[in-house]
């Protein structure tokens, strides 16, 4: 039997990622086979390091509070086996997973299926490998590219220094934070700065748009930004409530492998007016709605 991730990390279900995170980094120094000697380090690493990248994820994390181990045993009943997709409908957002070959599609390394080698998210976390890394077969260079929300979204050259010398690298439409492209003598490390306006859930897109008490209750035109950099008008509906979604289908970001487009999705915030002269006041006793 596998052991539970929550206790292999030494920490509770309801951890939060920074919680997670530093009991990962904690273990991981203690257990890597490069500083501890003992017969089982190695497989205490890799079994802290399996357990991180889980945790780690929001989509495996998911998963796995539902399913446990399941989630990734192809060989498990109902919830595993190769082709199997199970849905989890989340207020607005919609998590699939499906089981074979590279379940969590644009979340994941996308170069590499299951599991990544340990070793590699050890040196992502720190900053540099340790040389018992090397047994693990040839060992490539990680480098990290910082990018804008809509580098990532759109694609994107970028000039990476690599060894020394500059070099012009293509970034796919549609990588996101956290992610590895592997080329044929180095790793890239995605690095994917916070926006102000957009918000990512896998492929989705949020923006938040502002309207007034009136705007809501009659009905109005509003522009909205988007990932190609132009404003969008969009129609509100008389009587649009707080916190209402509108779905622009196919509007998201590309699927960094190719399945297709996510959605956009436009939050409308009802803003209360703060400070009323005693004529808006009184309009307001009027309508008393």
């Amino acid at each position: 039997m596998k052991r539970d991730f929550y206790e292999i990390l030494g920490v509770p279900k309801g951890s939060s990622k920074e919680e997670i995170k530093a009991a990962y980094r904690k273990l991981a120094l203690q257990f890597h086979p490069d500083r501890n000697k003992s017969p089982d380090a190695e497989e205490k690493f890799k079994e802290i390091n399996e357990a991180y990248e889980v945790l780690s994820n929001d989509q495996k994390k998911h998963a796995y509070d539902q399913f446990g181990h399941a989630a990734f045993d192809p060989n498990a009943g109902p919830f595993g086996g190769a082709g199997r997709t199970y849905s989890q409908q989340s207020g607005p957002f919609t998590y699939t997973y499906s089981q074979g070959g590279n379940p969590f599609g644009a979340n994941a390394d996308f170069d590499f299926g299951g599991f990544s080698n340990p070793f590699d998210i050890f040196e992502q976390f720190f900053g540099g490998s340790f040389s018992g890394a090397q047994s693990q077969g040839r060992r490539l260079n990680t480098y990290k590219v910082q990018l804008t929300f809509l580098e990532a979204a759109n694609g994107v050259e970028k000039e990476v220094n690599i060894d020394g010398k500059s070099r012009k690298i293509k970034v796919p439409a549609g990588v996101d934070d956290g992610q590895r492209i592997r080329f044929n003598d180095f790793i890239l490390y995605i690095d994917v700065l916070p926006d102000k306006v957009f918000q990512r859930d896998g492929n989705d897109v949020f923006v938040n748009s502002a309207i007034t008490f009136a705007q809501a209750s009659l009905g109005s035109e509003i522009e909205v930004p988007t990932l190609d950099s132009k404003n969008l008008k969009v129609k509100i509906k008389a009587g649009t409530q707080p916190n209402t979604l509108i779905r622009l289908k196919g509007r998201g970001i590309k699927d960094v492998n190719g399945y297709g487009q996510g959605d956009f999705y436009i939050r409308i915030i009802v803003q209360v007016p703060t400070k009323l002269n005693n004529r808006q006041k009184d309009l307001l006793k009027e309508l008393d709605l």
